[in-house]
């Protein structure tokens, strides 16, 4: 089979999410302009560079969380588990704006240390960002879409240490959720680990992993 999106895919559901999958799960908290919390999933997520340590999340529409980073100029990333996927699922709803997603879901806050959005306490480690860009996406031909990228530096990071290992941060353990197409999910319960030619004998104590 071989499409052209823009005339269609004939098929009863889009196939575009579930081949570009799984994708990391971005739970980003924010602080609205009246210093209300809010807490969304995103799916279109992920680590953009890693020195400095950036990441971004994508806005299909400017809904709050995106307002609100772009407002405030910061937001926290929360790596969402296994264990707190009903409390991610339910902070997912269309609440209205001042309302808590956080209330909702059960969930308690935790301070950061140099942001003022508050992070999930529950997660095993929580990001905190500055804006460092966001912009209104285009397409090909150069039209405006709705969507909206906030691309933020990482100048914060919390870890809860029952997560960590030799130095490590656990990844297993922590069975961290991703988004695939429709609406599957995944977990990560299985891991391997695999040099590179330019690793040689492994990784050097300090290291980054490139």
């Amino acid at each position: 089979m071989f499409y052209e999106p823009r005339l269609g895919h004939g098929l009863p559901h889009d196939p575009f999410k579930a081949i570009v999958a799984p994708r990391p799960i971005g739970w980003i908290s924010t602080l609205d302009a009246q210093g209300r919390p809010n807490l969304a999933p995103y799916s279109f997520f992920n680590a953009v560079h890693s020195r400095p340590a950036m990441l971004c999340f994508t806005s299909e529409t400017m809904k709050h969380s995106a307002a609100n980073a772009i407002a405030t100029g910061e937001f926290v990333f929360n790596l969402c588990t296994r264990p707190l996927f009903e409390a991610m699922n339910i902070s997912s709803g269309a609440l209205s704006a001042g309302e808590s997603e956080f209330e909702a879901a059960g969930l308690e806050t935790a301070p950061c240390r140099i942001v003022k959005a508050p992070r999930v306490a529950a997660s095993p480690a929580s990001l905190e960002c500055r804006v460092a860009q966001s912009f209104q996406l285009k397409d090909a031909s150069g039209r405006a879409l709705e969507g909206w990228m906030i691309i933020g530096e990482v100048v914060g990071v919390h870890i809860d240490e029952a997560y960590l290992r030799d130095g490590r941060f656990d990844t297993l353990a922590a069975t961290p959720l991703a988004r695939c197409g429709y609406r599957d999910y995944a977990a990560v319960t299985e891991m391997f680990e695999a040099l590179r030619p330019m690793d040689g004998g492994g990784f050097a104590p300090g290291q980054p992993d490139r």
